[in-house]
């Protein structure tokens, strides 16, 4: 028993001796080195936000509030007018009553070749045959015609050979005599816009593109304007992109309305519209400008014809005037024939008289469809468009 409890004491022992051996082992071992310590690092500037000086601010004198000047009372307030548009005026066209006559010196400058041509010829002593033929050269380089030509120059002989001796004086008188019985006095030359029994009067325009059509127009509505009617205008062109623009432009200048259509749209549908418009308004007068068309485009020359027809579903035309350009000549009775198959003519307008053109071609067109030259163009002046008047033509032709 005792040697039991002995070696169970000496087993204690050796185990206490072994623990200590253990922990004194540990507490030798070194402890791991401490992690390395963070650098400093000096921070960048900070950015400057809004507000904040550029530089480093500087000391300046500054101000008390007692110091500082306070307005007297809030800031005006600055109301802005809006811009002002300016409405162009109506304007007051030039009467109509001798127009023709004030452009006298105008439709002269060109046409004295003419008459001082013939007046010179006849003022020879003898007028013989190769005279005589001058004469007749004369009057087809000024674009009378040939028919026209013979019958004056027949007449001419015949009172040439009466009257015998010739002063400057006789002879004028002779020649504007002879003139006006060429031309027609006896015509009726007014452009019929009013009729008795309904309103609008209904005017047409047609002709070939370059001729001054739809200035014309234009023009002719200062015209109507001038002698105290009211006009309602029909851009019927719709082929040409600047028709109706050009058409509402001179329109407005005189205070005339103007009914257009879609650019390319149904030029009789535009005319239909135009009509019924001028009636609603109680307009005097409704002028509608059609397509400057040329006379080889038969297709064209049949939608003309169908703007009359639908336009004569509100009443009839009461003029249909043709422009012709009168430094065209003779190729302008080519294009007249052609218009007047496919709608009636019943009056002639000729622009640009005061240029190259002769003055006979208001006789070979007249001849050539037997109608009167109703107009006549002498400028690019707004008034430059006169009522054709037979007299003071003749004596811008023959000159003083």
């Amino acid at each position: 028993m005792e040697t039991v409890i002995l070696v169970v004491v000496i087993a204690v022992v050796v185990l206490g001796a072994l623990g200590g051996l253990i922990v004194g082992s540990r507490r030798r071992k070194p402890l791991p080195p401490p992690p390395p310590k963070a650098p400093d690092i000096t921070a960048p500037p900070a950015e400057p936000h809004v507000g904040d000086e550029a530089e480093t601010p500087r000391d300046e004198p500054r101000r008390t509030i007692e110091e500082v000047d306070l307005p007297g009372g809030p800031a005006p307030v600055v109301v802005e007018e809006p811009p002002v548009v300016e409405v162009p005026g109506i304007e007051v066209p030039e009467p109509t009553a001798g127009r023709l006559v004030r452009l006298r010196t105008r439709l002269s400058r060109s046409q004295n070749a003419l008459g001082k041509g013939l007046l010179t010829l006849l003022s020879r002593e003898h007028l013989d045959e190769d005279t005589w033929e001058e004469i007749e050269d004369t009057l087809l380089t000024a674009d009378v015609g040939v028919q026209p030509t013979q019958e004056l120059v027949e007449r001419l002989r015949e009172r040439v050979r009466v009257l015998g001796t010739r002063t400057p004086e006789e002879l004028r008188g002779l020649l504007r005599e002879e003139l006006l019985a060429l031309v027609g006095t006896e015509v009726d030359r007014t452009v019929k816009t009013e009729p008795e029994d309904r309103k609008p009067g209904i005017v047409m325009v047609v002709g070939v593109n370059g001729t001054g059509k739809t200035t014309t127009t234009g023009k002719l509505a200062r015209v109507l304007v001038a002698d105290g009617r009211t006009v309602v205008l029909g851009a019927a062109d719709t082929f040409r992109a600047a028709a109706a623009d050009q058409l509402q432009t001179w329109g407005e200048r005189v205070g005339a309305y103007t009914v257009r259509g879609p650019e390319a749209g149904d030029p009789a549908s535009v005319a239909f519209d135009a009509v019924k418009e001028g009636k609603e308004m109680g307009v005097d007068v409704v002028l509608i400008d059609t397509a400057g068309r040329l006379h080889t485009k038969t297709g064209l020359m049949d939608e003309l014809g169908k703007v009359k027809r639908v336009v004569e579903k509100h009443a009839p035309l009461d003029e249909v005037l043709l422009v012709l350009d009168a430094t065209t000549g003779q190729n302008g009775l080519v294009q007249a024939r052609v218009f007047a198959e496919v709608v009636d003519i019943t009056g002639i307008v000729l622009t640009k008289l005061d240029g190259t053109a002769k003055g006979g071609i208001v006789v070979a067109v007249q001849r050539e469809l037997g109608v009167p030259v109703k107009l006549i163009g002498l400028g690019e002046g707004a008034d430059d468009l006169a009522p054709f008047e037979p007299e003071a033509f003749v004596d811008a032709l023959i000159g003083d």
